[in-house]
């Protein structure tokens, strides 16, 4: 099984959330788990390319 890493927080209620590869994508749930769900929906959409133009985090080695 693929793993992700993910960056979230908590907002009152709430948790907001990313995944660190796609970090202008973000969503949030009522709990961990509802966070974890949409955040595996929001990569399905972003690797099966059902969302356009989709920014990404890059690696530059520089020396």
């Amino acid at each position: 099984m693929e793993t992700k890493k993910f960056i979230y927080y908590k907002d009152g209620d709430m948790c907001i959330g990313w995944l660190e590869e796609y970090p202008d994508y973000r969503t949030q749930g009522a709990s961990l788990e509802e966070l974890e769900e949409n955040l595996r929906d929001i990569y399905a959409d972003l690797s099966s390319g059902a969302i356009p133009y989709v920014h990404r985090v890059g690696e530059l080695r520089v020396a």
